[in-house]
């Protein structure tokens, strides 16, 4: 029988342990404070490379204004 699993495949068993590590914590205090943002205007090479040579799998994607419009993701 195959293991209950989310959309990311992590078992729920997983998931309970790290629920279990953040009793009494908020978003504010694991939140990346300065996020690396992309503007609607970044060229596609540019976010694409920004990427592959960083530690992240997506990026918010901002308007002129710095209102968050989107994301794009590394897969």
């Amino acid at each position: 029988m195959f293991p209950e699993v989310d959309s990311t495949w992590k078992t729920f068993r997983e998931i309970q342990r790290l629920l279990s590590k953040t009793s009494g914590k908020v978003i504010g205090d694991v939140m990346t404070p300065s996020p690396l943002v992309v503007r609607e205007t970044t060229n596609l090479d540019a976010a694409a490379r920004l990427l592959l040579e960083t530690k992240y799998h997506r990026l918010p994607v901002v308007d002129s204004a710095g209102k968050l419009v989107g994301m794009i993701t590394r897969g």
